[in-house]
């Protein structure tokens, strides 16, 4: 028998199971085998300040078989990041610690109250659309859109073809080919996007820009003219708000297009950029070195990075009718900010002000590829979640979780993915997860899942396909991964097309036209089945999760509590597996009631209590 039994994970052990919102108390309980162990007391302390640690005494609670209970409760009174252990006497006149690593430690995520929540959010859909890719609306004649005012933009007429990647004789890939998709095509497509059972569209930049991708901002105050300008904009927030879907923009705040009106390296915009002269009012935006070089973001030189400390850049950005207060007023619910880890809490801190003073229930999600609770970038420990700077992070882990589930049966990390962040992250944060299969960041999701290996060279990955066997077999596995993703805790987010069976690489063989004409209607059909599984069940706005099983291939779960439960079950191994809980007795995916709750090889269900 083990000295000890302590799992962070459980709620027995640990309650409440996520972040502790303060002045509040975290339960916690331990097990120690009788006669070995005694004097149990908890070792906390703030983050990066052992020298502060207390020890808190835990009683005797009562016996269980040959394990005496101790437990005792935590009080936390200010924000942050906590770390604890159990520190204990053994019989044979040492101390031990839980965990058995002296240096390892639990985390607990104490945050602020919040009233703020954009709880409009919890239980629908968000739609990921790269604007340029989308749809090119139905024009009086054959014209082209509004041309790029660059010697180098270059209109496509071959709507679905294979998107420039190659350097040009300069050596620069400039990302300018155009297709045409604009904002009067997504305004065409809402009816589509609300059969999808969309609520919320999050779209790639928007603003004024040299590329295709637009995040090389030329202009924060103007709608680029190919997507259709400022009137376009607002028609699209006017109409979609009727429709009840909301519009979230991408937030790109730590640099801006060489070819900017800020920096305006080639003298594209009338006034003196910082890349021009010294006497520039941008100029302090920017950092030149002594002779006359700029950082840039990443080192491309096409975004020259911004300084995140100038008070007036700030302003500009955050003010009383900066950037942020300029668009919410047009309609905006939310922001999506680009790659949040780079911009420090003396600009977050402003941005998220700026945000929810002009709408208290407005969407801040930040780019997180990590865990966003204890999350270190450039040395700093950031505080997204216990400030509430963030409502929310774009949810990279369990994107990878899920597929690893799928593709290859790992069902072991999945679960401790979702153990890990219903313990780390505050309630809200939960709910609002958004949670992502495939990005204009990462390969589509049908060529992941394919555990194909893709070919190293863009040329060779320009003409890449899945073969039909390939193919099948990706589909199959993106219904058990879309079905995870739109049950599990927080918010499905769509990558445009990929309800459709596209399919590609990385940039930019992942932000290929969306094939209208040629979807897979099947694959559509199925979406749809899952956001009105979303919208008749309340459950998966902020229902509890529970897990119930996760072993062999199976990964089983349930949402909700009482008779509102749905019980959730994929099943990735190759035998069939009946399950046995209690009274779900109707499938929901098929609409029938079951005498015994039996999963398919290869396959998944959604049950409910009749």
């Amino acid at each position: 028998m083990t000295m000890y039994i302590f799992d962070e994970k459980d709620e027995y052990y640990r309650c409440p199971a996520g972040g502790v919102e303060v002045p509040g108390s975290l339960v916690l309980s331990v097990k120690l085998l009788r006669g070995y162990a005694a004097n149990p007391r908890v070792y906390l302390y703030p983050d990066g300040g052992e020298t502060e640690a207390r020890e808190i005494s835990m009683g005797f609670d009562h016996l269980t078989g040959a394990y005496d209970v101790y437990k005792s409760a935590v009080h936390i009174n200010t924000p942050g990041l906590y770390w604890y252990r159990f520190l204990i006497d053994s019989t044979f006149g040492d101390v031990f610690t839980i965990p058995e690593n002296a240096e390892g430690s639990f985390q607990i995520t104490a945050y602020s109250p919040c009233a703020e929540n954009p709880d409009w959010l919890y239980g629908g859909v968000i739609y990921h659309i790269f604007v340029d890719r989308f749809y090119r609306h139905a024009r009086s004649d054959d014209s082209d859109p509004p041309p790029e005012d660059s010697a180098y933009a270059v209109f496509r007429q071959d709507w679905g073809g294979c998107p420039y990647f190659l350097p040009d004789e300069e050596g620069i890939v400039r990302n300018n080919d155009f297709f045409g998709g604009d904002l009067r095509g997504v305004i065409e497509k809402l009816p589509y996007l609300e059969e999808m059972g969309v609520t919320c569209l999050y779209l790639s930049p928007v603003f004024e820009a040299a590329s295709n991708h637009k995040y090389d901002t030329g202009d924060f105050m103007k709608i680029d003219p190919a997507f259709g300008g400022d009137e376009a904009f607002e028609q699209l927030c006017a109409i979609a708000k009727s429709r009840g879907i909301r519009i979230i923009l991408d937030g790109v705040f730590n640099h801006v297009g060489s070819d900017s009106r800020y920096f305006n390296r080639y003298g594209k915009y009338d006034g003196l950029g910082a890349y021009q002269s010294a006497d520039s009012p941008y100029r302090d935006w920017f950092y030149f070195r002594e002779d006359g070089t700029y950082a840039s973001w990443w080192g491309i030189e096409l975004l020259p990075s911004l300084n995140k400390q100038n008070g007036e850049y700030i302003d500009f950005i955050c003010g009383e009718n900066g950037v942020i207060a300029h668009w919410t007023r047009k309609g905006v619910s939310g922001w999506r900010l680009d790659v949040v880890d780079e911009l420090p809490d003396y600009f977050l801190d402003p941005l998220h002000d700026a945000i929810k003073r002009e709408n208290t229930k407005a969407l801040i999600v930040g780019e997180v590829w990590e865990d966003a609770s204890n999350k270190i970038s450039y040395d700093v420990r950031r505080r997204y979640f216990t400030s509430n700077q963030l409502d929310s992070v774009t949810n990279y882990t369990l994107k990878n979780a899920i597929i690893a589930c799928v593709k290859d049966g790992d069902v072991i990390q999945l679960a401790d993915v979702m153990a890990s962040l219903c313990k780390n992250y505050p309630a809200h944060v939960l709910n609002s997860l958004m949670n992502i299969l495939g990005t204009h960041d990462t390969a589509r999701v049908l060529t992941a899942l394919s555990g194909v290996c893709l070919p190293d060279s863009k040329i060779d990955m320009s003409d890449f396909r899945l073969s039909d066997d390939q193919l099948m077999t990706a589909k199959r596995r993106l219904r058990l991964a879309s079905l995870l993703q739109f049950t599990l805790p927080g918010v499905p987010c769509v990558y445009y097309g990929d309800e459709a069976g596209m399919e590609g690489g990385a940039d930019p063989f992942n932000r290929r036209c969306y094939p209208w004409g040629y979807e897979d209607l099947d694959l559509i059909r199925w979406y749809k089945g899952l956001s009105r599984l979303r919208k008749e069940r309340g459950c998966f706005k902020d229902g509890k999760y529970t897990l119930i099983e996760a072993r062999e291939g199976m990964f089983a779960f349930i949402r909700g509590s009482g008779r509102s439960r749905v019980l959730i079950a994929v099943n990735v191994s190759d035998t069939d597996r009946i399950l046995n809980v209690g009274s779900f007795n109707f499938d929901l995916l098929k609409s029938k009631k079951l005498d015994t709750l039996t999963v398919k090889a290869g396959e998944s269900g959604v049950y409910a209590i009749r």
